[in-house]
């Protein structure tokens, strides 16, 4: 028996029989605020964490990735909508790309599954216009294009609408750490820049 089984045993035995039914818990951590003023927090978040903010109207999502990345390799997930893409940007598809290939490309652009305007947070889960997580993590600027519908308010609004089975990865703004003596370096565990793209 492992020292987990004596635990829950021991749980079971002190509840006793039969086991109390669940408690029903309300989930209204915050009243609902405004679509507009979850787009403005997030967008001062993101920018206190050192990340760009880019709002534009949906179809001028090109015109800002090639202000960002015009000229540049990037790489892509195989389901991002192309027309999020300008002319004459070399486009790298993501057909399971060795790591060292993806780490020498300039930049990726992807969308993204949710965001939470309370922590300037966005999640990517893996879907087919997120792609894998490699390709978010090595490129040194990630260009990440989102829907003013998929920001919500709280961390538990955004959990309300991820699956916990797939691979999720939240990000707050450029990758960045600080050593012992708060020097800030960025880039260390992903993108040091982040371009969000965000989308009425």
């Amino acid at each position: 028996m492992s020292s987990r089984d004596l635990i829950l045993g021991r749980l079971r035995a002190a509840l006793g029989e039969p086991r109390p039914a669940p408690v029903d818990v309300p989930r209204k951590y915050r009243p609902a605020g405004s679509a507009a003023a979850d787009l403005d927090l997030l967008a001062h978040r993101l920018t206190d964490y050192r990340a760009t903010v880019h709002r534009c109207a949906f179809a001028d999502v090109a015109r800002v990735v090639d202000e960002v990345l015009g000229g540049r390799q990037v790489v892509v997930p195989a389901g991002l909508p192309r027309h999020w893409l300008p002319e004459g940007i070399d486009v790298l598809p993501d057909d399971d790309l060795p790591m060292e290939r993806v780490a020498a490309v300039d930049g990726v652009v992807t969308a993204a599954a949710v965001a939470v305007a309370e922590t300037g947070t966005i999640v990517l889960d893996g879907g087919p216009d997120q792609g894998r997580r490699t390709i978010t993590l090595l490129p040194d600027v990630h260009v990440c294009v989102l829907r003013s519908d998929q920001v919500v308010a709280t961390v538990p609004d955004a959990l309300g609408r991820v699956d916990p089975h797939r691979p999720l990865t939240w990000i707050s703004g450029p990758s960045a750490t600080s050593d012992i003596e708060l020097n800030r370096v960025e880039g260390v565990h992903g993108p040091r820049h982040l371009h969000v793209v965000i989308t009425a």
